[in-house]
């Protein structure tokens, strides 16, 4: 596909799917490089050292991608034969190809979610195990904010957190859209998002930030916690392949995506709504009340029926969109006012055919 193809299709397949802007490609060609593995790449240490400040960590560490992050998170909260609790469609239970069973023989106990996305905080309490030598050590509760696009409360956070602190448990968060919901919650609350993502930052031991979805840089995530805690990810990265080279030009990107493309989320989030509300007209469609910047639609009756060629006939029209278990519409900086209204009209022909 050619760039001017590129820019003529809106992809809504996910926010994964963004370019590097002008600004973020200047500010790569302008980077700072050194060998990461010898400590020595400034581009990288110095966005490890912005986004543990940012945060209130002492330590981050920059790796691949969110699933080799919230991986190095649960293997070194846990050792063999321990368990991490997590919901049914969290992404390091459900999407991350059982990397913690499989790699760190650490043990999920996947618990069901409640409506509004939350773990119930008794089902927390039943599900952590007694230390009996039948059982798995239950060492660590793992969250995901956002999870498909619904922000968590800060009051559920809070307790759940504190829960598992009571019973001795580490607290690590799936932050992959952690500035999704900050921008949400500094919204209703008029306060600053860098603020708002600091205020739930603490109530973790680890938190992971990915860069690549909305904030829009090309590769990356970012594992926060303290010196010891990140000295055990570092030596665990390594054990997965994720030692960096001349990186600093991917932690430049990174970079300037945190300084500049944080506010912006908020329109993202006003675009999923005008979204939403245009497909809500449309028989047959049930729509989900976006929070973010994520979409979900429900196909019922007759639109059920003719779902198989939904997804082929947007993609001639120049719409791109997954519908793994559910339609998901996923806007981000690369979708415009203009691509907006493309997808609405072109739902409004498939149904009205």
């Amino acid at each position: 596909m050619t760039s001017h193809e590129a820019d003529a299709v809106v992809n809504l397949r996910s926010d994964t799917v963004t370019r590097p802007t002008p600004a973020m490609r200047a500010a790569i060609a302008a980077a700072e490089v050194g060998d990461d593995v010898f400590g020595d790449d400034p581009s990288i240490n110095a966005l490890q050292r912005k986004m543990a400040d940012l945060l209130g960590f002492e330590a981050a560490l920059f790796v691949t991608s969110g699933t080799q992050s919230n991986l190095c998170a649960i293997m070194s909260h846990c050792q063999r034969g321990d368990e991490y609790l997590a919901g049914q469609m969290t992404h390091c239970y459900r999407w991350e190809a059982g990397g913690a069973a499989v790699l760190g023989s650490v043990q999920p106990q996947p618990l069901p979610h409640e409506s509004d996305g939350t773990l119930a905080l008794s089902e927390i309490e039943a599900a952590i195990k007694p230390d009996d030598p039948h059982y798995a050590r239950t060492r660590l509760l793992a969250l995901e904010n956002t999870l498909g696009g619904r922000v968590l409360p800060m009051t559920y956070l809070q307790q759940a957190t504190a829960l598992a602190r009571e019973r001795g448990l580490a607290r690590h968060l799936d932050g992959a859209r952690l500035f999704n919901a900050a921008v949400s919650q500094a919204q209703a609350l008029g306060t600053d998002p860098y603020r708002e993502a600091r205020r739930i930052a603490s109530l973790f031991d680890s938190v992971s930030v990915c860069l690549s979805k909305g904030l829009g840089a090309p590769v990356g995530s970012l594992l926060c916690g303290s010196h010891e805690f990140i000295a055990r990810a570092y030596r665990i990265r390594k054990m997965l392949g994720g030692g960096w080279r001349q990186a600093g030009l991917l932690a430049a990107a990174a970079s300037h995506a945190l300084d500049h493309h944080v506010a912006r989320l908020a329109d993202d989030h006003v675009r999923a709504r005008r979204l939403a509300d245009g497909l809500a007209g449309i028989e047959g469609l049930q729509v989900e009340s976006p929070q973010t910047n994520i979409v979900f639609v429900d196909l019922t009756g007759a639109a059920r029926e003719r779902a198989a060629g939904l997804i082929p006939f947007l993609a001639r029209h120049g719409v791109l969109l997954t519908g793994l278990y559910r339609l998901r519409f996923v806007t981000h900086l690369d979708v415009d006012d203009a691509g907006i209204e493309r997808t609405v009209a072109a739902m409004r022909a498939y149904f009205s055919a």
